[in-house]
């Protein structure tokens, strides 16, 4: 109904448009009758016209209404959709919670069964540890026993040793003893046989001098009578010599006996007699004090003597045959260190020269220097004794008599400074040897080793494996010394070899015996002198003699 109403009034309005539009023609001065067919075909058009206005309000109103019932419809759909939404959601985040509560809950549990773990595991390490100290213990029990029984069967062995060492000493003194017997009485026998023949030879001799006086007599008469002089003649050689035997009997040679009146004549001298001794306890003791007195040391000494003894004891020595026994048990400690010193193929080959104040240094370089270049090497000395007066012109004379530069700096400048710029001018040069002199220094001075100690480090920076010798030079005078003189330079240089200097003086030279027993460095040289050749090379045998006093 409403529809129609308004469908009514807007026809209405039509009309009344209409209407105006008829008294507009009317107005304008036409026909009626034309104006009122007129008027009736706009009156049909725009009913027409009205007609499907209205048709397209009445479709839009319906799109309308249908686009207001979609919309309504979206509405109610977007309305439930969110409400399923929501829903979902608190569904979602109920479930969230339930979830949380859950791996809450199982968090928990692991916890506590990671917290049970740990207990059980700090329960089963302690038990370990537990059983670890039980088995500690029980190991320290049976090492301990263990340990006591093979003290137990070393003691046992060394008693059984020591018997057995026992019953073998007295089986050799038994032996030695019966030798002994054996020895004193070939002795007493072989005395009995020389007495024997001795008296038998005085006899001879008393016989042929007496023949010889009468034959003189008988001749003096014959001259004196004929007056003309008689040719004497001439006793045979073998009445008139007395042979020479060693006496056994003892170590106090009896008297010699007198040469007969044809020896006495001829020169002959009393026979030389050897005396020999018992090589026992006391006589060892005294060759000991003997090696001390020399500056080998205790313990050298007592392994020379030992040596010597060993197979020897009890029997009867000469001091010769004790001379030779010594010389050749010498000779045997010091033949493994009696080495030249050694040359490398690179260059310059670095020669650090140590040792305390005035052992001969400087000399030692000169004579090195000297035969170093009498071989064909070339040799460039460095003075680095930097610290004592005239030091360096020392050094300088024995360049010049060696033929070789030496390579100096300003008096108190620094020898570790030197001994680098040497190193360099040396390789520059293409130098074969490079020798380094250095300063005296007491070994009890840690300053002044340490100042050495320096030069090492310093000439290390240019070289590595510099220096590749380091000769510490030792005064034999010194004695004893010389010992803790190695000992410290040693463990400040490296020490590679040794050279023994003055031994042409008052030194006893043992002390070298007692060096190489103890350290076993090699020894180069030895110096006898002052002249630029008296530096020898080390023989061993030639030492031992010289040291005991014994001429092959």
């Amino acid at each position: 109904m409403a529809f129609f109403k308004k469908l009514k009034d807007r026809l209405f309005k039509s009309s009344s448009k209409i209407d105006e539009g008829l008294e507009a023609i009317v107005g304008d001065g036409g026909t009626e009758d034309a104006v009122v067919e007129i008027e009736a075909q706009e009156a049909a058009l725009a009913i027409e016209a009205d007609a499907e206005a209205a048709q397209e309000r009445v479709q839009a109103e319906k799109d309308a209404a249908a686009e207001a019932l979609a919309q309504q419809a979206a509405q109610e759909e977007a309305a439930r959709l969110a409400a399923e939404v929501e829903a979902a959601e608190a569904e979602a985040r109920e479930a969230a919670a339930a979830l949380a509560r859950e791996e809450a809950r199982k968090a928990q549990e692991l916890a506590a069964a990671e917290q049970a773990a740990k207990e059980a595991a700090r329960a089963e390490a302690a038990e370990r540890a537990r059983a670890a100290e039980d088995q500690a213990i029980r190991d320290a029990a049976d090492e301990a026993a263990k340990a006591a029984a093979r003290e137990a069967a070393r003691q046992a062995e060394e008693t059984r040793l020591r018997e057995e060492a026992a019953a073998a000493e007295a089986a050799r003194l038994i032996e030695e003893q019966r030798l002994a017997a054996q020895e004193a009485q070939k002795a007493i026998e072989a005395r009995q046989q020389e007495e024997a023949r001795r008296s038998a030879e005085k006899a001879q001799r008393a016989a042929d001098a007496q023949a010889a006086a009468e034959q003189e007599a008988q001749a003096e008469a014959t001259r004196a009578a004929a007056e003309v002089p008689a040719p004497a003649t001439p006793e045979p050689l073998k009445t008139t010599l007395t042979p020479v035997a060693p006496d056994l009997a003892g170590t106090t040679a009896p008297p010699a006996a007198k040469p007969g009146l044809l020896g006495r004549l001829m020169g002959r001298a009393a026979p030389k007699t050897v005396v020999r001794r018992v090589l026992d306890d006391e006589m060892l003791e005294q060759l000991e004090e003997l090696l001390i007195t020399a500056d080998m040391g205790v313990d050298t000494a007592l392994r020379v003597t030992a040596n010597m003894a060993e197979g020897r004891f009890g029997k009867k020595l000469s001091v010769g045959e004790i001379k030779q026994l010594m010389a050749d048990e010498i000779a045997r400690i010091m033949e493994p260190v009696a080495r030249p010193l050694p040359l490398y193929p690179k260059t310059p080959q670095v020669v650090l020269v140590v040792g305390v104040n005035g052992s001969g240094k400087t000399t030692t370089i000169g004579k090195l220097a000297s035969q170093f270049k009498a071989a064909g090497k070339s040799v460039v000395v460095a003075a680095g004794d930097t610290f004592r007066a005239a030091a360096v012109e020392q050094l300088q004379v024995w360049g010049e008599r060696a033929g070789v530069p030496v390579l100096t700096a300003a008096q108190g400048s620094d020898p570790a400074s030197l001994a680098f710029d040497a190193m360099t001018q040396a390789e520059a040069q293409g130098a074969d040897l490079l020798l380094i002199d250095t300063a005296g220094r007491l070994q009890n001075r840690s300053d002044l080793m340490e100042e050495l100690a320096k030069i090492v480090r310093v000439i290390r920076k240019k070289d590595e494996t510099a220096p590749h010798n380091t000769l510490l030079v030792l005064d034999a005078t010194t004695g004893q010394n010389a010992v803790n003189q190695v000992k410290v330079f040693q463990d400040i240089s490296d020490v590679s070899g040794l050279v023994m200097t003055k031994l042409d003086g008052t030194a006893k030279g043992g002390v070298l015996v007692a060096l190489a027993d103890k350290f076993g460095l090699p020894i180069h040289a030895i110096g006898v002198g002052e002249q630029i050749d008296d530096l020898s090379p080390f023989d061993p045998q030639e030492f031992a003699d010289a040291l005991v006093g014994y001429e092959r």
